[in-house]
């Protein structure tokens, strides 16, 4: 039986798979463990009434779990865990909060407007705090295997690696060595390669944000 999942379709292309890094999360996920699955794609901009009737929130990620449509990625990551766990990917307690302050850090540097408001500097401590956990642990968060953990944080640096490089003409120090293998190793992956936006919708999907 395929679980049916809710994620969002592209900006302005409501047939192509959209730029939401939470959508791609659970994506990878049920990839990364061989779960067959059907994709309905939301047109954020104009949600159809059966997605509103489900998931008054009208939120994406959405899944059907036990005819419930249950909303939140880490909610769905969670039950995707439980109930397959034979291919395991929870994250050792110890790590599973590496890179959580990442994403909040690169929102706060790709809106910013202010060169000297400390949002770079943020960013860049949040990124050498990564490359110091991956020199130390990697190659990926938990040592020689994929985890729950890197499947959160590869959409999120996508993201960021587009959109920084598109809006901002920035890009990670190439010293940070270690996040860059990080990232290679994440962006090669077949479950990422199936499931990732294409450039051009992250950057349309940010735009408003960024030049509201």
């Amino acid at each position: 039986m395929a679980f049916e999942i809710a994620v969002k379709a592209a900006t302005g292309a409501p047939n192509v798979l959209g730029d939401c890094p939470f959508s791609q999360r659970v994506l990878l996920t049920l990839e990364e463990k061989n779960i067959p699955y059907n994709t309905h794609l939301i047109d954020v901009t104009d949600k159809p009434q059966w997605f509103l009737d489900v998931n008054p929130e009208g939120k994406v990620p959405v899944l059907k779990y036990d005819d419930k449509w249950v909303p939140d990625s880490d909610v769905i990551v969670g039950i995707i865990e439980e109930k397959y766990p034979d291919i395991p990917l929870a994250t050792p307690s110890e790590f599973a909060s590496v890179g959580s302050k990442l994403f909040g850090s690169f929102v706060s540097f790709l809106k910013s407007k202010d060169e000297n408001d400390g949002t770079e500097q943020a960013l860049l401590a949040e990124l050498k705090a990564l490359d110091e956990h991956l020199k130390a642990h990697g190659p990926y968060v938990a040592g020689e295997k994929v985890t729950a953990v890197d499947l959160g944080l590869a959409p999120k640096l996508f993201h960021l690696s587009v959109t920084l490089g598109h809006f901002k003409n920035w890009t990670i120090p190439e010293s940070l060595e270690n996040v860059h293998n990080y990232i290679k190793l994440l962006f090669a992956r077949e479950s990422f390669e199936k499931t990732k936006p294409a450039k051009e919708h992250v950057i349309a999907g940010w735009a408003p944000k960024v030049n509201p």
